[in-house]
């Protein structure tokens, strides 16, 4: 009888180290894998991440996974199975006490910040302050001047009713003026500048003429053309509509946790998907190559039902593309792609590198100058 029980503990032993070397395996195949042309097919660029800093986190990761599987599959894979034959009801516990943390965790995400989906990068308090809206997602709250340091300056958000940035509060835009009408997203909203800085208002200035400022943080192209939708309307005489597209962004597009367009540009509820997926996707920004053609097809519709919109009012479309230069590989192509070969007229503006706010990433005041002269020279020749 001793024997068979021997016999069987070595045969549990060597079935759970073939399990343990398999997932170390598993792991060293995907390091392997996952060269840096699969990477740049399935990781889109980070506006907020340098294309060398980009590469090199990468580089670290597939390390750390090869360095992982290699432990794995033969420095612990003795000592795990071993523990799993010797204490399986111990080995039992820790099993389901790792799926009960899992489980805890999402329902504490969920209970703690239900809409933690829909208001994506930044917290409510953080200025300038957001509300939730069913049709968008979220807006600027109208009508409030919020205040926040960015590198040692202490910024004024101003809002005005309809939630578009203005100088002050008591000086609302006039919807009756010959207006150049701006969207987008935080870049367009002129996030880390004054009012006066930034690139509707620097525009607004050398044509001498009013800007409207309805670009809302964290805006995909979508959420910026139906703003755009419901907003044009209020203005008599558009002279022009700006919005601002960078592949640098693309990947936003592909966010479904919000109100989004789909193909036909039908408007779609956000999908809600477990918490601690969200937060693993954040951390490991996997996208299918369905998911990104999806996004090209829609990001090419939205745009170019911009340009309509804007031609339907009278007004002169302009999309504007600053690019931080140089210009990565992925970049040029969903460029391209989504621009050059939908027959897309665009205003291409490099900038410098340095021209960013320091430690914020957003464009500085140089930047936002230079893609203002473009957009101005571009009017000037309409």
């Amino acid at each position: 009888m001793p024997p068979i029980r021997h016999s069987e503990r070595f045969t549990a032993r060597v079935v759970a180290e073939i399990a343990v070397a398999s997932l170390g395996g598993a792991l060293l195949i995907c390091a392997l894998l996952a060269d840096q042309r699969w990477l740049d097919r399935h990781f889109l660029p980070d506006f907020f991440l340098s294309r060398s800093r980009f590469v090199l986190e990468e580089s670290v990761v597939r390390v750390a996974i090869a360095v992982l599987g290699a432990a794995v599959a033969f420095a612990v894979r003795r000592r795990i199975a071993r523990f799993v034959v010797q204490r399986p009801g111990r080995a039992l516990n820790v099993m389901v006490a790792v799926v009960l943390a899992f489980g805890a965790s999402e329902l504490i995400l969920r209970v703690r910040n239900p809409n933690a989906a829909m208001l994506q990068e930044e917290p409510t308090y953080i200025e300038p302050s957001r509300r939730l809206d069913p049709q968008l997602g979220w807006v600027f709250v109208p009508s409030r001047t919020g205040r926040h340091n960015v590198g040692g300056r202490v910024l004024e958000y101003a809002t005005d009713s309809a939630g578009y940035r203005v100088r002050r509060v008591d000086e609302p835009v006039d919807p009756d003026r010959p207006t150049i009408v701006f969207t987008g997203e935080s870049m367009m909203f002129g996030e880390g500048l004054t009012w006066e800085e930034s690139i509707p208002a620097q525009t607004g200035a050398i044509m001498g003429m009013q800007s409207a400022n309805l670009a809302v943080s964290g805006f995909a192209s979508d959420q910026a053309y139906l703003r755009l939708q419901t907003e044009l309307t209020r203005f008599h005489r558009p002279v022009a509509v700006v919005t601002l597209f960078t592949p640098a962004l693309f990947d936003r597009n592909l966010n479904d946790e919000r109100p989004h367009l789909g193909p036909g540009l039908i408007w779609l509820p956000p999908v809600h998907h477990w918490r601690l997926t969200t937060i693993g996707k954040f951390l490991v920004p996997y996208r299918s190559d369905e998911t990104i053609e999806g996004g090209i097809t829609v990001t090419r519709e939205v745009l170019q039902a911009t340009v309509e919109l804007a031609r339907a009012r009278g007004a002169v479309p302009i999309i504007v593309v600053p690019q931080f230069t140089p210009e990565d590989p992925s970049e040029r192509a969903l460029r391209r792609r989504i621009l050059d070969e939908a027959g897309l007229s665009y205003v291409w503006v490099e900038l410098d590198p340095k021209w960013r706010i320091p430690h914020e990433g957003h464009p500085d005041p140089r930047a936002a100058k230079a893609i203002a002269v473009a957009i101005a020279a571009r009017l000037r020749e309409r």
